[in-house]
């Protein structure tokens, strides 16, 4: 077993996933301002603390995606990074450096971040990290996505992979098909199967390790405007189709990315596909606002009570937690 699977395996097993803190500067700011509480330096660091040094992170957290200004900042004279791995959990950082308009296919958009990526790597790696993301992002419509916008964006998450590894460094592989359009969840289906294979083939051709590998993909919902509803069991039979279809076996582990849904959403359809899962593939959670919301909320009008904002973030993880093992119930999310 490399290195590289050890880590995937600590962040993924047991019933543990991964914390998506790695929200911009200007994201963060929307999250902050949308519930009354002026963004800074002082207030990002403050609330994302609460998390890294809640008691779920043990048993629940076995990864933390950390945004550059996070990696680098102290609380009390300790490093965030340290923060977290004392709390049982590995540190993680976002390295692309975001979705740009697609030459020659201006609606869609390509990841950027490959210029300097080794350099940047290094120095993460100093700073406590040991697996990385980068997030490709694709449209659905009539025309799109396009052939070039997924070969594009598959190249990039491919010699962005090479060079996570390189560096000691388990990638995440996010092609992320957007839950934003009126296309159908066969649409979906079809799409992000494409999507997924065609990445893989790129992780081929640049000899990555796929047992030192986590895909983070959507799961296949409508489109938000659509109309056609579906119930949880569905939603888990198209997921894992999709998946069965398009991920080679030797893929570890699965982290799935919660896109829009509502935390308990989110929650609910894991638990499902976890309850069919009959692969030997980990299949969990790598989650921002299904993990953070609610606490964020509470903490935005109550931030001296760290105690209660760390209450109700260790009751998502735990609901988390939980779904990806397929054994939460209704009965125990509204205890």
């Amino acid at each position: 077993m490399s290195e590289l699977n050890n880590i995937v395996l600590k962040i993924t097993n047991n019933g543990k996933g991964i914390l998506a803190a790695d929200e911009s500067t200007a994201t963060m700011t929307k999250r902050l301002e949308s519930v009354g509480v002026e963004s800074s330096y002082e207030s990002r660091l403050k609330f994302r603390h609460s998390m890294f040094s809640a008691d779920s992170m043990k048993k629940c957290i076995g990864g933390v995606i950390l945004y550059d200004e996070t990696i680098r900042q102290e609380y009390n004279s300790k490093n965030i990074s340290e923060v977290i791995s004392s709390n049982g959990a590995i540190p993680g950082i976002k390295v692309d450096t975001g979705a740009k308009a697609l030459a020659n296919s201006s609606e869609e958009k390509i990841t950027e971040g490959l210029d300097g990526l080794r350099e940047r790597l290094k120095e993460y790696y100093k700073l406590g990290a040991r697996f990385t993301k980068w997030r490709g992002v694709y449209i659905i419509s009539e025309k799109y996505p396009s052939a070039l916008a997924k070969s594009s964006n598959a190249h990039a998450l491919a010699r962005y992979s090479a060079l996570a590894q390189e560096s000691g460094m388990v990638p995440i592989v996010e092609p992320e098909v957007l839950m934003e359009g009126n296309h159908s969840a066969e649409d979906c289906l079809k799409i992000t199967s494409e999507v997924i294979k065609i990445c893989f083939d790129e992780l081929a051709c640049n000899k990555i390790d796929l047992t030192g590998v986590i895909l983070k993909p959507n799961m296949i919902l409508p489109g938000s405007n659509s109309n056609q509803k579906l119930s949880t069991e569905e939603i888990a039979e198209m997921t894992l189709e999709c998946l069965k279809k398009s991920v080679p076996t030797e893929v570890p582990s699965v982290a799935f990315l919660s896109g829009g849904q509502s935390e308990e959403e989110a929650t609910k359809n894991l638990n499902s596909i976890n309850k069919l899962n009959d692969t030997n593939i980990l299949m969990t959670f790598s989650y921002g606002r299904a993990l953070q919301q609610s606490a964020l909320k509470y903490w935005s009008k109550n931030q001296s009570d760290i105690r209660g904002t760390q209450e109700i973030f260790n009751h998502r993880a735990n609901m988390c937690s939980l779904a990806a093992q397929g054994k939460w119930t209704e009965d125990i999310e509204k205890k």
